[in-house]
């Protein structure tokens, strides 16, 4: 398995220096979708490491899938993203009860021909207590009528899967898989981004959207179990685009210091300092990806591990500007990109006070737990 994983990143970080790399700058300045880049990586398994392979997928785990993202965050933070919607999709469907949507479109997810777009930003910030829930579902003789608006879904289009979720009244929640040429359904473009531009990201709005319970990954008597099982792999799989714009920005600090770490060396946050924290973030988010495979990742080390990502994605870009120096302000200069991609890190779904919140909150809990069972407050 091992050597099998490590083939898999090797073809991955050759399809990133010949395929990706020169489309970089027209992803970043004009918004380009590499529509042809993300089928190749489809093709060598790119969205597949976690998948069984009675699904279609390489029998890996979550954390060769991180890997995958943190090389291609590496070289395009935007990218990175949208490979994490692809796997995130096929990681919802792989968990699902409902075998017939599971055979119906995971092995086209998992290998790229089915393209996903993962509408879950506004149902994880609502179950947080950060914001009102955007669409409603009506029970219908065959399954849910939905309606309401999501601002933002990212590798998002026409002949696109969508997952997403809604509210179902005095019921709880479902979350569905849709595809977007759906009738009914709608997409419209967002205003322009200062980043991530060639995501696809694209406003989805649903007037009476008919899906039938054949098209249902959790019904709302499933819906908390189905969550609580598919969010730790959620929130770690980002890690990967943190990660790689971390050890992108690693590079730029060395290669600066080649020439001027006379003046660098009064500059925070040193490349050994950098170095050590970043290889113990990346043994962190191994370790829980493991545990988020086979189903028993903790909540809180998860949402830890990604803030801290947040948090030293900010501080490596920023570091890597202000080592390399005024040549790093140039827009042909990887660096200004990255600290625009780390700032998107920090800011999508779950951003970093949202993983703030939801750490105090579960630090709450424990708190008052712990005073209910001693009578002592901590």
């Amino acid at each position: 398995m091992i050597e099998a994983a490590h083939n898999l990143l090797e073809t991955v970080r050759q399809s990133v220096r010949t395929e990706l790399a020169p489309l970089t700058p027209s992803i970043d300045r004009e918004g380009l979708y590499p529509d042809a880049f993300m089928g190749a990586l489809g093709r060598v398994g790119g969205y597949a490491a976690a998948i069984e392979p009675s699904d279609g997928g390489l029998g890996l785990d979550l954390s060769w899938q991180i890997a995958v993202t943190s090389l291609v965050a590496e070289e395009c933070g935007s990218t990175a993203f949208l490979v994490w919607c692809q796997s995130t999709c096929a990681w919802y469907l792989s968990h699902t009860s409902n075998t017939a949507l599971r055979s119906r479109y995971l092995e086209a997810v998992a290998s790229g021909t089915l393209r996903a777009g993962t509408g879950m930003s506004n149902p994880v910030k609502h179950l947080a207590g950060i914001e009102k829930i955007r669409l409603t579902a009506y029970r219908t003789a065959d399954g849910y009528r939905i309606s309401g608006s999501l601002p933002w879904v990212s590798n998002a289009g026409q002949g696109h899967l969508l997952i997403v979720a809604a509210q179902v009244p005095d019921e709880g929640y479902v979350m569905l898989a849709i595809d977007a040429d759906t009738a009914g359904l709608t997409l419209h473009p967002c205003p322009e981004f200062s980043a991530l531009e060639g995501t696809r990201t694209l406003n989805v709005r649903f007037d009476q959207v008919n899906i039938p319970h054949s098209d249902v990954l959790a019904e709302p008597g499933q819906f908390k179990d189905f969550i609580q099982r598919i969010k730790p792999g959620f929130i770690l799989g980002q890690t990967g685009m943190g990660l790689g714009l971390i050890k992108a920005s690693l590079k730029t600090i060395r290669e600066s210091n080649v020439s001027h770490s006379h003046v660098n060396v009064f500059l925070d946050d040193t490349i050994e300092e950098l170095t050590h924290e970043h290889e113990m973030l990346n043994d962190t988010v191994r370790a829980l990806a493991l545990d988020a495979q086979e189903g028993h990742a903790r909540l809180l080390p998860v949402l830890e591990a990604r803030l801290k990502t947040s948090e030293l994605a900010l501080r490596a870009t920023q570091s890597a500007m202000l080592h390399a120096g005024a040549k790093a302000y140039l827009m042909r200069h990887p660096a200004q990109r990255r600290l625009r991609e780390a700032m998107f890190v920090a800011i999508v779904t779950p951003a970093l006070k949202h993983l703030r919140k939801e750490i105090h909150d579960l630090q709450q809990a424990a708190t008052h737990r712990e005073t209910a069972i001693t009578g002592v407050s901590a």
